[in-house]
């Protein structure tokens, strides 16, 4: 879900994620349009919609169990099948149900 911006409150799915920029691509949304001049003559030029990276800070999780945007935190779980290994997983902070 975006938090601020012309796309304030719509959700999408996440296409790149750029870390090391704070930035996240996301389908469908905060679109910019690139307009592309005619490279031969009699050529049509054309006008290309993206979508453009916006900051980590505008982007929230939203849960799969409860539908509700949310913040995450993290838990070390034990896997099912009892080998004794641990896993990271996530946690939804409202509804407290691991987020796949």
């Amino acid at each position: 879900m975006i938090l601020a911006g012309k796309d304030k409150g719509k959700t999408g799915k996440v296409l790149q994620v750029f870390p090391e920029k704070q930035r996240a691509s996301i389908e469908g949304l905060n679109l910019l349009i690139k307009h592309l001049r005619p490279r031969r003559e009699g050529e049509k030029g054309q006008r290309i919609e993206f979508p453009s990276p916006l900051n980590m800070s505008n982007v929230m999780l939203v849960c799969t169990k409860c539908g509700k945007p949310t913040r995450v935190s993290y838990q070390i779980s034990e896997t099912a099948g009892g080998d004794g290994k641990k896993t990271k997983v996530r946690v939804c902070k409202k509804c407290k149900q691991v987020i796949d």
